[in-house]
């Protein structure tokens, strides 16, 4: 996958050159082509290619997360530890 990047830009940085160094070009255009012919395109395809592999990234660091919480608690939950509630305090209201 990155051969297939790596080479795409050493041909847009060719493309830029080429059109630098043409008597017709000018270097604000070459800056352009490598823009919008090379480092644009790569780097959309790249990320998009890397979603399965944040969104596997992410799924272990939250069952990592979850571990660690079952570790402390005993359960996945964080209010299923097995210990009965504080003193709740009663809403205060108006009589009508």
């Amino acid at each position: 996958m990155y051969l297939v990047a790596i080479a795409w830009l050493y041909v847009a940085l060719m493309m830029a050159v080429a059109e630098a160094t043409s008597t017709q070009g000018t270097v604000i255009g070459a800056v352009f082509t490598f823009l919008l012919y090379g480092l644009g395109p790569v780097s959309l395809v790249m990320y998009l290619l890397g979603t399965p592999a944040r969104r596997r990234a992410r799924r272990a660091f939250e069952q990592q997360l979850e571990a660690q919480a079952t570790e402390r608690t005993g359960s996945p939950e964080p209010d299923q530890g097995g210990h009965a509630p504080g003193a709740p305090v009663a809403p205060v209201r108006k009589e009508p």
